[in-house]
């Protein structure tokens, strides 16, 4: 069965508790690997500098969004967020947890119709 590894396992203390119960339901399913959780504003502005994100007020200030990849990383593949994706939006649902996906941003299943593309980004909605 899949585990979180020492680093995953500290960025997961930074995020909220239902993000947190929500990926350590997820990780008994699929292996995945935390990138990042809360970050601080700093990283934040870099981040938008390089084009890593579109917004200044992202859920991650606040511990309200997580980046999560299927682990081992493969960047290329795409497919396998996608998939881990479905888990972890299935599992919410099974769970209560409002998420939105950074894939599908206005979750209507249409993944063309993306205007940035962040196969890694979670966040709690209605925080």
């Amino acid at each position: 069965m899949p585990k979180f590894g020492k680093h995953s396992k500290k960025r997961l203390e930074t995020i909220h508790p239902d993000l947190q119960r929500l990926l350590k339901e997820a990780i008994k399913y699929f292996d995945f690997t935390v990138i990042e959780g809360t970050r601080t504003i700093q990283r934040q502005k870099y981040l938008k500098k390089t084009g890593k994100t579109k917004t200044i007020k992202s859920k991650h200030l606040d511990g309200l969004a997580v980046d999560i990849a299927p682990y081992p990383i493969d960047w290329v593949n795409i497919e396998r967020f996608i998939y881990l994706a479905g888990w972890v939006k299935g599992i919410a649902s099974q769970m209560n947890i409002d998420i939105r996906w950074g894939g599908d941003w206005d979750n209507d299943t249409r993944l063309k119709n993306n205007i940035f593309d962040d196969y890694v980004h979670f966040e709690l909605m209605g925080e």
